[in-house]
């Protein structure tokens, strides 16, 4: 199979990094060649250019999205541009990969939902904490009942803020929807969809220096939120630029028969620890990739295109868990309990692929 053409948009700190160094393993290994991108700063387009050879000539986002021979596009932009691009990937007839939030309103969300059921390519929505070995473990023991039913379960990320985008601390940013999802992400994965969510949502420090400049604070940094899966099965998530340092496990679950708790942060695992009633001790189970990028999301989309199926993280989730945020400020907002209504379906592990491919199990996220 002839390599797959990648263009991004957004040559900022999330490409140059972490999903540069994937690009690049991936270039070598044949499957994909980075051939376009775009960002408004011109020294970002030049670094570019020089190190992978890309034509970052386009006048704006839209431009590089029409380029005829894209196969897949990345969205890394900042997160208030993340909806109308991919939609836009999408319609051109692209692969989209978007970065978390999928979108910043439930509206421009449900439209790029929309666009990509009738879309001829695929859509895939960071955060990818699905893919890592130790999730993947820690689900399939949970799926088999290894600690029983689930009843609580706690999750934690944070730290104390960027230094290099003002936008995270402005409207359309956030510790909610920078970090936060994170967590989401994977409690959703292991309990299932949120019925109702109680929160504290607000602003603990309201000037931060971004830019080498005073920004004053509009978007949360500093969230509590209580989560609802039914059948008084509980959970809460504690994160915000506001934690300095810790050394708890990412993510407990309770169940009536054991607990597990994942070591390190969900985007970064370490393994994890699970204690059954059975066997009356701790059994430490080691991270079997300790290299596992939190980008993975563009090696699974790579393997989906290559072998004709479609992607075990669906981007119903990430609609699910963009709606729970915009809830729980909600909540916090408003002091009161707010009803869920999307939903979405189970990961797709160990072959169910192909009966995901073949149509089964389709329904609307947006209905309760």
């Amino acid at each position: 199979m002839a390599a797959l053409k990648v263009g991004v948009l957004g040559l900022g700190s999330v490409f140059q990094g972490p999903y540069s160094s994937l690009i690049t393993k991936l270039q070598h290994e044949g499957r994909i060649e980075l051939v376009a991108g775009y960002d408004p700063d011109p020294a970002k387009r030049a670094t570019t250019a020089e190190r992978f050879g890309a034509d970052t000539s386009f006048t704006d986002g839209q431009e590089l999205i029409d380029r005829a021979d894209l196969d897949i596009v990345l969205v890394l932009t900042s997160m208030n541009e993340h909806g109308s691009l991919a939609r836009a990937a999408l319609e051109a007839g692209k692969h989209v990969l978007v970065e978390k939030p999928m979108a910043t309103s439930l509206e421009e969300a449900a439209e790029l939902l929309e666009a990509a059921a009738g879309a001829r390519g695929q859509l895939v929505c960071a955060p990818h904490v699905a893919l890592s070995p130790t999730y993947r473990e820690m689900h399939r023991r949970v799926r088999d009942g290894e600690i029983g039913e689930l009843h609580l379960a706690r999750a934690r990320y944070g730290w104390s803020g960027p230094w290099w985008g003002r936008w995270f601390y402005e409207q359309g940013g956030g510790s909610l929807f920078d970090l936060g999802v994170y967590n989401l992400t994977s409690l959703c994965g292991f309990l299932g969809s949120v019925r109702r969510v109680t929160a504290m949502v607000g602003v603990a420090v309201p000037k931060r220096e971004a830019e080498g400049e005073q920004v004053t604070v509009r978007s949360d940094d500093n969230a509590h939120i209580v989560l609802d899966f039914g059948d008084a099965r509980f959970a809460s998530i504690a994160t915000g630029f506001t934690l300095q340092k810790y050394r708890s496990p990412a993510v407990e679950l309770y169940g009536s028969a054991g607990t597990m708790q994942m070591l390190g942060d969900d985007w970064a695992p370490e393994g994890f620890e699970q204690w059954t009633n059975a066997r009356g001790s701790w059994e430490i189970v080691g991270e079997s990739d300790p290299n596992w990028p939190w980008t993975d999301g563009l090696r699974h989309l790579v393997d989906s295109v290559e072998n004709g199926t479609r992607t075990l993280t669906r981007p119903e989730h990430a609609y699910h868990a963009l709606e729970v945020m915009l809830a729980a400020k909600r909540s916090a907002e408003e002091g009161r309990v707010v009803e869920i209504r999307s939903t979405f379906p189970d990961f797709a592990y160990d072959g169910a692929e192909q009966a995901v491919r073949d149509g089964r199990g389709k329904h609307d996220p947006r209905s309760s």
